[in-house]
């Protein structure tokens, strides 16, 4: 007699539930993670801005609310955010006007700059607004952001 070989159909769903469990784990850490690393592009480009305003601080004894003046340009690339410093025609990125309501209006003068960020990156109605100041303090929405540059 040959013995039939192969998974039983209780053997094929236990699998299929386990990785079912296993994607329903994963799956909401990959999306933290996709959206942490979005995050990044808008850290680096700020901490960018920062500096050009600082360097032109050191010509100039002031802060300036334009991104001409400054010398900044993304490198790259900007996929997920736009970048202002005060100007409201100088928008870097996805083109998108400042949204209603923020809580800091980016902008400049001779003795403070604040400089924003800001995209949805996880579709959601709330976007997502990063800030930079001359105290080199980088800011959310919730407040401050737990990672020192």
């Amino acid at each position: 007699m040959k013995k039939n070989k192969g998974f039983t159909l209780i053997e094929l769903m236990i699998v299929v539930a386990i990785i079912g469990i296993l994607a329903s784990i994963a799956i909401p850490n990959f999306m933290k993670f996709l959206a942490k690393t979005k995050r990044s592009e808008a850290k680096y480009n700020l901490e960018a801005i920062y500096k050009c305003e600082v360097s032109w601080f050191g010509e100039y004894d002031g802060f300036s609310d334009s991104f001409v003046d400054i010398r900044w340009k993304p490198e790259g690339t900007i996929y997920f955010y736009t970048f202002n410093v005060g100007t409201p025609t100088e928008l870097y990125g996805l083109g998108a006007a400042v949204p209603s309501g923020m809580p800091i209006s980016p902008g400049a003068s001779a003795t403070s700059f604040t400089a924003c960020a800001w995209g949805n990156i996880d579709t959601d109605a709330t976007p997502d607004i990063w800030y930079i100041d001359d105290q080199r303090m980088l800011l959310t929405m919730d407040g401050f952001d737990d990672i020192n540059m």
